[in-house]
């Protein structure tokens, strides 16, 4: 089995800055893509930002040169970097990351949420 752990949320005022951090553990032989995802009070979760095993970046317009995503494949983890917050950003953040298992099966596998509160 593979485990996400989230960490980092919180509340900060408009204009501040967040870090989020990801960590997978368990049976894990290789990471594809990880992303970051978020789903605010009455919406539907959306993509925010993805990197490839690669390292190739994507993100939405909404938090470009705001938002910045990267990873530590030597720690498993994805980090979502997030600077002169809005407070249109409020959300639950959810990471999510592409595995290869031991047992050579891919999966998506997400972890348990992260409310991000953005006051004005």
């Amino acid at each position: 089995q593979v485990q996400l752990v989230e960490s980092g949320g919180g509340l900060v005022q408009a204009g501040g800055s967040l870090r989020l951090s990801c960590a997978a553990s368990g049976t894990i032989f290789s990471i594809n893509s990880m992303g970051w995802y978020r789903q605010a009070p009455g919406r539907q979760r959306e993509l925010v930002a993805h990197i490839t095993a690669g390292g190739s970046t994507n993100d939405v317009d909404s938090v470009k040169g705001r938002f910045t995503i990267t990873r530590d494949n030597a720690k498993n983890t994805v980090y979502l970097q997030m600077d002169s917050l809005k407070p249109e950003y409020t959300a639950v953040y959810y990471c999510n990351e592409n595995v290869m298992t031991f047992f050579r099966r891919t999966e998506d596998y997400w972890g348990q949420g992260t409310q991000v509160t953005v006051s004005s």
